[in-house]
């Protein structure tokens, strides 16, 4: 039995959450187009006959501006201790730049093997991605590098083997059908958060956190806070048009998540400068 864990690195927006779930069979961590989406280290559990793949989804590496995004930059810092190998993500659609670069230099001096998977490969040109990779193969001592789709899923088997290639014998660390080690109450609000992103520009979704208050057989309630006033009304929305579309959208996974059906209520609420309170980051799990 092979076990052990990986950690992801990557600039914000390159994939990182949805490859993490494309390599551990199903939805661990929540995905969307803005930037700061994934807030804490998330692990996605990938099982099989002979190995328990372990994979610590992070946080994009950022400079701290609030002590949220400190604490996200210190958990990214944390995360590297005592792993079998790292996988370091690439965006194949994005120029790889100085941002790539500084990562390279902090995952590459660490110790353990550093695997690159190139991200977003479906839909480009074989030419473009043999010259992403060309650029990405300078980037630092690898031990291997994979171009991969992790919304088609190509690619994604072959570098999941050269994952598990890294790790030691070792037990199961989760139970075998377990695939991530946040609770069904933290899986929930991410959901809500992750509907909320998608349902929101500018800055608003970076204001945006989420909290389940109750969790029974039929009935969760949870909060969606904001930090002002304008923000709590476009979240609310004309008529709670907004608030009840993020609960339309998350209502079938959270069913599909707990295997049953539930009725789900939302509020808003107020919380000023959350970000940068360290008492609501606490309750927060970040």
């Amino acid at each position: 039995m092979r076990s052990g864990f990986v950690a992801v690195a990557g600039r914000p927006n390159v994939g990182k959450s949805t490859l993490v779930n494309a390599l551990a069979g199903g939805k661990v961590a929540i995905v969307s187009d803005k930037p700061q989406t994934t807030r804490r280290r998330i692990f996605g559990i990938a099982n099989g006959d002979d190995y328990q793949l372990v994979l610590a989804d992070l946080p994009g590496f950022q400079r701290p501006r609030d002590l949220l995004t400190e604490r996200m930059q210190r958990t990214v810092d944390q995360a590297f201790d005592g792993v079998d190998g790292i996988l370091f993500v690439l965006s194949a659609r994005e120029r790889i730049g100085a941002g790539d670069r500084f990562i390279a230099e902090r995952v590459f001096s660490l110790g353990p093997p550093v695997v690159i998977a190139l991200n977003k490969v479906d839909r480009l040109k074989p030419g473009h991605i043999a010259s992403q990779m060309q650029t990405a193969s300078q980037l630092g001592g690898f031990h291997a590098l994979h171009p991969v789709s992790a919304v088609t899923g190509d690619g994604v088997g072959e570098l999941r083997q050269e994952l598990v290639d890294l790790l030691p014998e070792g037990p199961l660390y989760y139970p075998a059908d377990q695939r991530t080690d946040l609770l069904p109450e933290q899986q929930i609000a991410e959901l809500i958060r992750e509907k909320a992103l998608q349902l929101t520009r500018d800055e608003v979704p970076h204001a945006i956190s989420a909290e389940v208050d109750e969790l029974d057989e039929k009935v969760i309630r949870a909060t969606v806070f904001v930090e002002t006033e304008s923000q709590k009304q476009i979240v609310v929305g004309r008529g709670g048009s907004v608030v009840k579309q993020i609960g339309t959208r998350a209502r079938p996974e959270i069913e599909l998540l707990l295997g049953r059906p539930i009725y789900l209520e939302l509020q808003v609420k107020t919380r000023p400068k959350w970000r940068r309170d360290a008492a609501m980051l606490e309750r927060l799990g970040i």
